[in-house]
């Protein structure tokens, strides 16, 4: 082989190995677009809101406690106040706080419950769990992750990473304003993984009495292998290697860094684990390994029977709230 001969080859396989990575690295910016961008026009919120992706199937089937939400909503729409809150890096937060508690058992005024929000929804969505806990008495603030309504300008969706850490902070503003506060994080699907992933972080103060999460994964990472596969049909090497790559650079964190299990294991705030057992979007098996990871003296689990993803409140509500009614009394009393 001539010495022209070799200098070809080896021109081509560099040009080989540029393609390669110019594709992978377009791969991987898409995949962030699609699934953390809120204003890309091909995104997972797209697809999930036409019916495209598997396992939020149960969505469609009629839910037991409707009329009770339905009322919920006039009363988060009636009574919601916006609330700000500027995190450690600067960027200002907006959520809703509905304040002046209902004459249940924890109308004492220092009685916070924080309700956390799902991928690609907002605090009304969430205004049938405030409501109940507004009926016990409680306080009620409701933040809205980075990404998602009137922070949709904040950049890109954090997964409850840094949504964690923000969480940190809107806790710390209820303790400036009342020392005495007495605080529970409550969170659904990516907000059941943001409390969970807030449980372990240094500085969560110490006014937060327990956290109940319902049908949150076990990190990014692991959530996003299961969609690639269930969207696209791709294994997870090197797509999802190269998306969290780009996902550093771009959002600040990586979706293995996003772990609600390695934060699990340096809990010590009693927790509830809630999981439906027909969930496939959060797969059911992820309850347990949430569960076996905390490091928390108190915890329990409840299994929901038959309840999809996000529908356990729906698929039995006398089991669901009075299983969390106990375990607050617990904590709260």
């Amino acid at each position: 082989m001539t010495i022209r001969t070799k200098r070809v080859i080896a021109v081509f396989a560099a040009c080989m190995v540029v393609l390669v990575i110019g594709g992978l690295g377009f791969v991987g910016n898409f995949l962030v677009d699609f699934a953390l961008n809120p204003h890309a026009e091909v995104s997972m919120a797209r697809s999930i809101r036409s019916g495209e992706v598997g396992g939020l199937e149960g969505h469609q089937e009629p839910q037991l406690d409707a009329a009770y939400a339905e009322e919920a909503a006039g009363w988060f729409e009636a009574e919601k106040r916006g609330v700000s809150h500027e995190a450690e890096d600067g960027t200002v937060l907006q959520g809703w706080e509905l304040t002046g508690a209902g004459d249940g058992a924890y109308a004492d005024g220092h009685t916070w419950a924080v309700v956390c929000h799902g991928y690609i929804g907002e605090p009304a969505d969430m205004a049938k769990y405030a409501y109940h806990f507004h009926e016990l008495g409680m306080d009620v603030l409701m933040p809205a992750a980075r990404g998602h309504e009137r922070n949709v300008d904040t950049g890109l969706i954090q997964m409850g990473g840094t949504d964690a850490q923000d969480l940190l902070g809107w806790v710390d503003d209820i303790v400036a304003r009342d020392p005495e506060a007495r605080i529970m994080l409550f969170g659904v699907s990516m907000g059941g993984a943001e409390v969970m992933m807030a449980s372990g972080l240094d500085g969560l103060s110490d006014n937060v009495a327990l956290i109940v999460e319902d049908c949150g994964y076990t990190s990014v990472w692991d959530e996003f292998a299961l969609q690639l596969d269930n969207v696209f049909h791709l294994p997870s090497f090197p797509i999802l290697n190269v998306a969290d790559a780009a996902c550093l650079l771009r959002a600040g964190y990586t979706f293995e860094g996003a772990s609600a299990v390695e934060s699990l294991r340096s809990a010590s705030v009693p927790m509830l684990f809630i999981h439906g057992d027909a969930d496939t979007f959060v797969p059911f098996s992820m309850l347990d390994e949430c569960y076996e990871a905390c490091a928390s003296e108190e915890k329990e689990k409840l299994v929901v029977e038959s309840a999809g993803h996000g529908l356990s409140a729906s698929t039995d509500p006398e089991l669901y709230w009075s299983t969390v009614d106990v375990f607050v009394e617990k904590h709260l009393a």
